[in-house]
């Protein structure tokens, strides 16, 4: 049987994003935000390149520490690629004015002709480049290159609030088979559409939105605390509380849309949990659709056999 259900997350907050390039010309982008294992750091370092005109593996992404950013709102919400990503915009953007200003002063040239790709400064239709190396050492060592006002220390710091959050779509649809001899629960085919904004890295994204799949199988088919009549757990261990593993998660396919894009720099929306809040009701909707001709419907996850057996029974009498 098939069944749809739509989800949709909401991000807000604010977040304070540093970037600098140092004396040897490494970049350095640190953020209150941090990763707990959604490949922040990959999509903040390639936003940042994209932005500076840097590359990718010349930047390293510092997060989560207090000692570096006093403020973060955190990771939560779907809310960290629309809001450090946007903040890492805005910094980014900053800090390339003032190699701009100080490439236009060494190449002695208007500000409208100088390009920065890959590491490198240009001056464009001439042969003249020089790399961030190299700029860097005109800032902090070359006493000769650059008068002192232009002399600063190569950092832009900047802070972000979208105001209003933005929201993710997604709708999820699921085939389900029920085995009628052992009750067994058996997902056919799965279905994800969702919006999430500008997509930074497809990869990343269709990561998170299997691992959500995956959860939202756990939460409807498998996972439970069952406590007995004294109030002790007796699914303490992973031998007791049930995982979906390899075997119960079906291959996903995966839709993206780009069309309502959210009113932030980056035009990003949070995507993690697009992949989460629909799984578990498209399941349970779709077994209640499978049994609809038993004139009976689900009404507790998780749906083990047991459940289903004994729900059957009863709706059967």
């Amino acid at each position: 049987k098939i069944s749809v259900a739509p989800g949709m997350p909401l991000n807000t907050g604010t977040e304070t994003g540093i970037i600098e390039i140092d004396s040897t010309g490494s970049i350095s982008a640190t953020f209150g935000i941090a990763s707990h294992g959604q490949g922040l750091e990959t999509t903040l370092a390639q936003i940042i390149a994209e932005m500076l005109g840097a590359k990718i593996e010349d930047i390293k992404i510092n997060q989560g520490n207090t000692s570096f950013i006093k403020h973060g709102t955190g990771t939560y919400a779907s809310r960290s690629a629309a809001i450090a990503g946007s903040v890492a915009i805005k910094s980014s953007k900053k800090l390339k004015q003032q190699i701009i200003k100080i490439a236009s002063h060494i190449f002695e040239t208007n500000k409208k002709n100088i390009h920065v790709n890959e590491g490198f400064i240009f001056e464009k239709n001439t042969n003249k480049k020089i790399s961030f190396h190299e700029l860097a050492r005109a800032v902090y060592s070359d006493m000769e290159t650059l008068p002192i006002k232009l002399r600063k220390p190569l950092i832009a710091l900047e802070t972000y609030d979208p105001i209003f959050g933005a929201t993710t779509t997604a709708t999820h649809i699921a085939v389900v088979e029920i085995d009628s001899e052992t009750y067994k629960i058996k997902i056919k085919d799965y279905v994800v559409s969702e919006d999430c904004g500008k997509v930074i890295n497809p990869m990343i994204v269709d990561g998170q939105v299997h691992g959500g799949v995956a959860q939202g199988i756990g939460a409807a088919l498998y996972e439970e605390l069952r406590y007995d009549e004294s109030g002790q757990l007796q699914t303490a261990t992973l031998a007791d509380y049930l995982l979906p593993t390899t075997c119960e998660v079906p291959n996903i396919k995966i839709e993206h849309i780009e069309k309502f894009l959210p009113d932030n720099l980056g035009k990003f929306k949070g995507m993690g949990e697009g992949g989460t809040i629909g799984s578990v009701a498209a399941i349970a909707n779709a077994v209640s659709n499978a049994i609809s001709h038993l004139n009976i419907e689900i009404t507790e996850l998780p749906i083990s056999r047991d459940k289903l057996y004994n729900l059957i029974k009863s709706g059967a009498k």
